[in-house]
C-alpha cells in the first residue's frame, strides 16, 4: 500500500497547478486529501480524466462553503466511513476515516485537517479539543488492535528538528507544548508511530510546508507538519517514505508538499469491518464514490 497524503489548498486550484496529476502520478493506491474546498461532485469532477477518476471515496465535507474538507481516495474497496469525532466537531469537515480492503487485509486510514489556531484564544482552545478528540479515536484503535493511520495536515511542529526557525516561534501556535503534547502521547500512550521520523531518524526536516512568501521555499525555512501516526504493527511494515517536495518554486501547486509512505502489507486475515463505531456509514454492495 503506497499512501500519499497532501493539503491540496483547493481541489480546483490544485488540478489547475498540476496537482491532480502529481498525485495521480506517484504511484500512489490511496490518496488523502485535506482543505479540499469543494462540493462533492466538484471533488469528482476535479478528479476526472486522471488516473484516479472512479476510485472509491471517503468525503468529509465542511458546512461553510470554501473551506476545509477531507478526503480518502484509493483503488481499493471502502468498507466503511466514519466522519464523528464528536457533536462539537460535526460538519468541520476535518476528520474522515475509511476502513479499506486492501488485497484482503482491513486498513483503516483516517484524513485528518486540524486548523491553525491562535495562542492564548478560544481558536486555540478549539485545536486543543480537536486534537484531544483525534487522541481518543486513536486509543479506541489501538484497544482492538487494528491496522491504522492517522494522515494530513496536524499544523503542529512536534519537536525543534520539525521547525527551521523554531527559536522564532516559540509561544505560537502550532510550536506550543500543549499542542505538542497531544502528539506525544499519541507515541506514548496510544502506542502508534510517526513512521517519518522513524525511518529516516533525527532531523532537521524533512519539512512539508513553506510560506508562499519570500525566500522560505528556496532556503528550506519550512515547517513539518503533514504525518503519518500509524499503529506499531502497520509502522513495522513501512518500508519507505518521501516528502513530495518540488524542485523549484514554480512547480510547487501547494503551500504544502505530500508525505508517502510504503507499507508492505503481505498476506493478511480477511478484511471486515469492526462491530461497532461511532459516526458508520455503511456501504450498499456496487456503491462508490463521494460519501
Amino acid at each position: 500500500m503506497l499512501l500519499a497524503s497532501a493539503n491540496v489548498n483547493g481541489i480546483r486550484a490544485a488540478r489547475r497547478r498540476g496537482g491532480v496529476e502529481w498525485l495521480a502520478g506517484c504511484g500512489a493506491d490511496v490518496v488523502a486529501l485535506q482543505e479540499v474546498r469543494a462540493e462533492p461532485e466538484q471533488l469528482r469532477s476535479a478528479l476526472s480524466g486522471s488516473r484516479l477518476e472512479g476510485w472509491d471515496m471517503a468525503y468529509a465535507e465542511s458546512s461553510v462553503r470554501g473551506r476545509a474538507g477531507v478526503a480518502v481516495v484509493t483503488a481499493h474497496d471502502i468498507l466503511e466511513v466514519r466522519t464523528d469525532l464528536g457533536p462539537e466537531f460535526d460538519g468541520a469537515g476535518r476528520w474522515v476515516e475509511a476502513d479499506l480492503d486492501v488485497h484482503g487485509r482491513l486498513v483503516t486510514v483516517a484524513s485528518v485537517y486540524v486548523h491553525t489556531g491562535e495562542a492564548g484564544t478560544p481558536r486555540q482552545e478549539e485545536k486543543q479539543r480537536f486534537l484531544e478528540a483525534v487522541g481518543g479515536r486513536m486509543e479506541a484503535w489501538a484497544a482492538d488492535g487494528r491496522d491504522a493511520v492517522v494522515t494530513g495536515d496536524l499544523n503542529v511542529a512536534h519537536r525543534a528538528e520539525d521547525l527551521k526557525n523554531w527559536k522564532g516561534n516559540r509561544g505560537r501556535a502550532g510550536f506550543l507544548p500543549e499542542e505538542q503534547a497531544h502528539l506525544t502521547s499519541w507515541v506514548e500512550r496510544h502506542g502508534f508511530v510517526d513512521v517519518h521520523r522513524s525511518l529516516h531518524g533525527p532531523g532537521p526536516g524533512p519539512y512539508t510546508w513553506w510560506s508562499w512568501r519570500g525566500q522560505a521555499f528556496d532556503n528550506d525555512a519550512g515547517w513539518r507538519i503533514d504525518y503519518q501516526f500509524a499503529s506499531a504493527a502497520l509502522a513495522a511494515r513501512a518500508v519507505r517514505a518521501e516528502v513530495g517536495r518540488a524542485r523549484e518554486y514554480g512547480q510547487r501547486w501547494s503551500d504544502h508538499a505530500a508525505v508517502l509512505v510504503h507499507y508492505d502489507l503481505g498476506e493478511g486475515p480477511p478484511a471486515r469491518a469492526p462491530a461497532t463505531a461511532a459516526g458508520r456509514v455503511r456501504r450498499p454492495a456496487g456503491q462508490r464514490g463521494p460519501r
